[in-house]
């Protein structure tokens, strides 16, 4: 019991009390393999690597044909900078298990960005050993790495069948299925992590970040707090409960929650952008100051050097220094950048076949077929262009279920790839579909989003990248309301520059791509109102907020609901907002967005010149100096 609470102790960091309990269990019984081989890793954490060599170095005595302690001996005396011990016990593992060498040289193909070397390098070992568990879960992880989930479950669910006691591919297994949307086998795969070793926090974190991505942000937040019983000072489930509690509205506790995270680990990025995501947040003295310390720290990724960079813009925008502040907002964006894969000419390309394929003679002569149902509300658009107060004041209204951004659409895209009608995918194969497979499109996106619902006759869907998918909508769902939230082109794009998203908007990290990019939805739009003219809503946002009454009457009349006053009173609604305006959307109007474009308006000329055909056709007040 002793070994597995060391164990435990050590993978949650807490290398002094794990070595307490592992001398323990030595004293008791001086040569158990297991023990000697953590207590080598507690004491290699607290630089006591001396110690740590002469423990691995006992579990090769007892057994000098172990490939494993050779292994464990060389990754030891690497880390103590004793190259030659490393090397003589690397070769002396290889000897002994020369398929461990394989093993080896296809994780440092994959650590040196050639993942379908190592592939190719992992395939081989699986021909001539098919039950090697280790290889087949560093598959499944290089598939799940280039976002192939589907692949990844397949290989890690034979990895735990092969070794269904092999805790980190339960833990990869659980992570791809949560990515797959295979989410009641996620949660399964997380309840045999915990049955593994039930004293460790991270299981739990996974498992809040699943219950988060379902919706159910209370069991999140019973999640992330059992982690914390478990390690009080753990990271992740400091940042995630923070995330849990702000979507549901209880910030103070959220900011507390952030502010244990940072001051734990003052260099733990997602904690301090979360802090400054908030919107309404401000950072004190103190808070700036760490902040500086560590933002152009080179010894910190460059995930935690973007998030700090991100965060560090927000608090002198909040200050006033608005050149400090695009300084910090341009250079979190360059960092992010090479880590994203976006092609502005594939963009254009594909904008092009939708266009060309999707007619309104298609729609006319197929629609028919097509599910009638007009449950769902969709809201288009580009990210901060105030959707999510369309949606809040539309979750407002009795009958409508307030959601978030869904995946389900593009599901639906999905599925007509893999269909490959006579060889084509999406957008082509559109055009060929029959009037069941019009009518089933729709019913599984009506059937998939089912479980976002609370028993409204309508829900809203606030995904905005779906504003190219107007034409599919109008097919499968003719009956659907769709708006479009639409805001001055600079402060949209600009509202997109200085937010760091979680994933996707890939074209939000150079100013040159961001502007094309608008320019693209632009056109989109533009077809689509004079595809099907009246199909689609045009909310402004500035309309929206100084004219609310009137312009909330025309949402509600578009959508067919009733009229009901608490649509004004929007900020009241108490729901769950996973958005970047979750704080904004609770409490009422303001105007002091509008315009906010000008305080980087200097900084902006790369973006002003893509975007000026569509700014020269704004009031002249509207416009930057430079096209007056």
């Amino acid at each position: 019991m002793r070994v597995l609470l060391g164990t435990a102790l050590n993978r949650e960091q807490q290398f002094p009390a794990a070595e307490l309990e592992l001398r323990a269990a030595l004293e008791f019984k001086p040569d158990i393999p297991k023990a000697l081989r953590e207590l080598s890793a507690a004491l290699l954490a607290q630089g006591q690597g001396d110690e740590a060599l002469q423990c691995l170095q006992r579990i090769i005595s007892m057994d000098p044909n172990k490939s494993s302690a050779h292994f464990d001996l060389s990754n030891a005396a690497a880390k103590m900078g004793k190259n030659e011990e490393a090397e003589a016990a690397l070769q002396e593992s290889f000897r002994l298990d020369p398929s461990r060498r394989e093993l080896y040289e296809a994780i440092q193909l994959h650590r040196d960005g050639r993942p379908k070397d190592a592939e190719v390098k992992l395939r081989d070992i699986l021909r001539e050993q098919p039950a090697n568990a280790t290889a087949t879960r560093m598959l499944g992880n290089i598939a799940l790495d280039e976002g192939r989930y589907r692949m990844a479950a397949r290989l890690l669910r034979n990895a735990v069948k092969l070794a269904p006691d092999y805790y980190g591919a339960w833990i990869d297994l659980s992570r791809a299925l949560t990515e797959y949307e295979k989410l009641d086998e996620a949660r399964a795969a997380i309840s045999e992590v915990i049955k593994l070793d039930k004293h460790l926090a991270y299981p739990y974190v996974l498992l809040g970040n699943l219950e988060s991505k379902i919706g159910d942000y209370e069991a999140a937040v019973s999640a992330f707090e059992a982690a914390l019983d478990r390690q009080a000072d753990h990271g992740g489930a400091l940042a995630g409960l923070g995330h849990a509690l702000k979507t549901i509205g209880r910030q103070e506790q959220a900011i507390d929650r952030y502010r244990k995270c940072v001051q734990n680990y003052p260099a733990f990025g997602e904690a301090w952008w979360s802090l400054a995501n908030l919107k309404t947040f401000r950072f004190n003295d103190d808070e700036v100051a760490t902040l500086e310390t560590h933002v152009d720290d080179e010894r910190l990724n460059d995930e935690a050097r973007v998030n700090i960079n991100f965060a560090l813009g927000k608090a002198y925008e909040d200050r006033g220094d608005y050149a400090d502040a695009f300084h910090r907002y341009d250079r979190g964006n360059k960092l992010r950048r090479p880590h994203e894969s976006y092609d502005p000419v594939q963009t254009e390309a594909t904008h092009d076949r939708i266009i060309k394929t999707i007619t309104a003679e298609l729609i006319e002569s197929k629609q028919s077929h097509a599910e009638q149902r007009n449950d769902p509300i969709f809201i288009v658009g580009l990210p901060r262009s105030g959707s999510t107060l369309i949606e809040q004041i539309l979750a407002s209204h009795d009958d409508v279920d307030g959601t978030h951004e869904l995946p389900d659409l593009p599901r639906v895209v999905r599925t007509i790839n893999q269909w490959q009608i006579q060889g084509k995918g999406y957008p082509d194969a559109v055009a060929l579909l029959d009037e069941g497979q019009i009518r089933e499109l729709g019913e599984q996106y009506l059937e998939s989003t089912q479980r976002y619902r609370h028993g409204g006759a309508r829900f809203t869907d606030k995904m905005p990248n779906n504003f190219s998918m107007v034409g599919l909508l109008a097919l499968i769902l003719p009956n659907a309301k769709i708006v479009n939230a639409r805001r001055h082109p600079l402060d949209s794009c600009m509202g997109s520059y200085k937010q760091l998203f979680y994933r996707g908007q890939s074209f939000t990290y150079d100013l040159v791509e961001l502007g094309e990019y608008y320019l693209e939805y632009q056109r989109m739009m533009d077809h689509w109102q004079e595809l099907l003219p009246g199909r689609v809503l045009d909310v402004h946002y500035e309309n929206m907020v100084t004219d609310q009454e009137n312009q909330t009457r025309r949402l509600i009349k578009y959508c067919d609901l009733p009229w009901q006053d608490q649509c004004l009173r929007f900020y009241e609604t108490e729901r769950a907002v996973n958005t970047a305006s979750s704080e904004q959307v609770r409490q009422p109007i303001y105007s002091k967005s509008i315009n906010s474009w000008r305080r980087f308006e200097d900084q902006l000329e790369p973006l002003i010149e893509v975007l000026e055909p569509l700014l020269r056709l704004l009031p002249a007040d509207q416009r930057p100096k430079t096209l007056q």
